[in-house]
């Protein structure tokens, strides 16, 4: 995909600004985006047709939900693999869950609980590639070897006519301490996300580089660009293969984004009634489901929204080892903010009419331990006892998990498999990460087993060579 522009444009165009250096001090904050390169780069894989209007959002939960506190509770298992907390009775008669997600009880009938979800890495980077990128390893490596489905998917579904980056992140999924869990690959860097990062509930918080404030600074931005239209016109009149033409059109699209009252509008939380903040919740996961609503909204087709940080407890994710956090406490911290975000999403897109078009999905890497351990904290702190202090957690478990469906036009009020009782193996229906980044395709319109992408060398790679939908969560799109 690469070629050489610079040396190119310098042999017809002679002079003290070449066309790069331009772009670099009239775009400057902008470039830093990379939004030129990534609208090209999308163009090329656009088909002829239109495709449906389908969206995803993934709300990522990094270090591994525990199923027995939330989405598979084991009421009749011994204490020290039950845990606390009790199920409760939810809206869909006969399912129970976690008595920390009352919200989640009220709009049951909204969702389907896949409680089968199983693989084989017992690391957090490995685990993160297996459901994000398929890769089958069980062992932890430091940066993906496939590119994420998101990449391949914004890749196939590639539209310049987008007012909007067609894959946003939003405290988008990146890294596990060192190791990069989800990225691009052999796919071009141009493919990735439009990053959204920083407290959406701050009063302050702005999206940068996207949509001037005034008129003033867009004028001054097109007489820039006008300048460097004509700088390139020779350019473009001598060229054969079309692709300074393309590179205006994609330059231009990049602009538009920066220069667009609607692109600014789509980020901009303060247009929403203070009921529907409320509703998602005052706090930084709230805010990111309720951004997350807003871009599907406005067209954005693949968001994922990770929730980590200080909502978490002391360590800021969910990897609730003895060690790091008491479970059972950090539970009973961050569970009203999680239970409150993603009911409200869910709640929001049904009444809103984009049920049948935006599948939405909530998971982690894997689960953890159904038997609860007893060790010394390492530091005290939000949902950790002072250190030395024996305290309980639950460890790794990628045997058996869950995750939750909604939206997608899929048929909701139900459960997909079991685990057995004590939840610690897959008892009916296993389903794999193949299986699950099948159904997001499936979902999006794509049908991974008939697909190649050519890698670095230009041999062509099956974008999923394992896996197949789940048929329950296939709904009419």
């Amino acid at each position: 995909m690469s070629t050489n522009r610079k040396s190119s444009v310098a042999g017809i165009c002679p002079g003290p600004i070449q066309r790069r250096e331009f772009l670099r001090i009239g775009l400057s904050g902008f470039a830093s985006l990379s939004l030129p390169g990534l609208l090209q780069l999308r163009a090329h894989a656009a088909a002829e047709k239109p495709k449906p209007k389908t969206a995803v959002i993934l709300v990522w939960l990094r270090g591994g939900l525990s199923h027995l506190e939330t989405y598979d509770t084991k009421p009749d298992a011994p204490s020290e693999i039950r845990g606390i907390y009790n199920p409760i009775s939810t809206c869909v008669p006969g399912l129970r869950i976690g008595e920390l997600l009352p919200r989640h009880a009220k709009i049951a009938d909204k969702f389907t609980l896949l409680r089968s979800m199983t693989h084989t890495a017992g690391g957090h980077p490995a685990g993160s590639l297996q459901m994000l990128t398929g890769d089958p390893d069980a062992a932890d490596k430091p940066k993906p070897v496939f590119p994420d489905w998101m990449t391949v998917a914004n890749y196939l579904r590639a539209d310049r006519n987008r007012p909007l980056p067609n894959y946003v992140g939003v405290n988008p999924i990146t890294n596990y301490d060192n190791f990069t869990i989800a990225g691009s690959a052999y796919l071009s860097p141009g493919y990735g996300p439009f990053t959204v990062t920083g407290d959406p509930n701050d009063p302050h918080f702005e999206v940068p580089h996207i949509g001037f404030k005034d008129q003033a600074q867009a004028d001054r931005m097109n007489d820039r660009v006008r300048l460097k239209q004509s700088l390139d016109r020779l350019a473009r009149a001598v060229d054969q293969s079309g692709t300074m033409r393309a590179m205006d059109d994609f330059e231009t699209q990049a602009l538009g984004l920066l220069t667009s009252p609607a692109a600014r509008e789509a980020f901009d939380l303060n247009r929403e009634p203070d009921r529907i903040r409320d509703r998602y919740g005052r706090n930084q996961w709230g805010q990111q489901c309720l951004m997350a609503r807003r871009l599907v909204e406005a067209g954005v087709e693949i968001i994922t929204t990770e929730l980590s940080g200080p909502l978490c407890g002391r360590v800021q994710n969910w990897d609730d080892h003895a060690v790091n956090q008491h479970i059972f406490d950090a539970y009973k911290f961050r569970m009203p903010n999680f239970d409150q975000a993603v009911s409200a999403l869910i709640e929001d897109l049904y009444a809103r009419g984009l049920d049948k078009r935006v599948l939405v999905i909530v998971s982690g890497e894997f689960g953890r331990t159904p038997r609860v351990t007893q060790v010394a904290s390492s530091g005290g702190g939000v949902a950790s006892a002072p250190a030395g202090t024996v305290q309980p957690g639950r460890d790794h478990w990628p045997n058996a998990f869950s995750n939750l469906w909604a939206g997608g036009g899929i048929q909701t009020g139900g459960v997909i498999g079991a685990t057995d009782k004590f939840g610690e193996n897959v008892a009916e229906r296993p389903c794999s990460p193949g299986d699950f980044l099948a159904t997001i395709y499936r979902h999006l319109g794509i049908e991974a087993g008939q697909i190649t992408i050519p890698d670095f060398s230009g041999r062509p790679n099956a974008i999923l060579p394992r896996g197949a939908p789940i048929p329950e969560l296939q709904g009419a799109t």
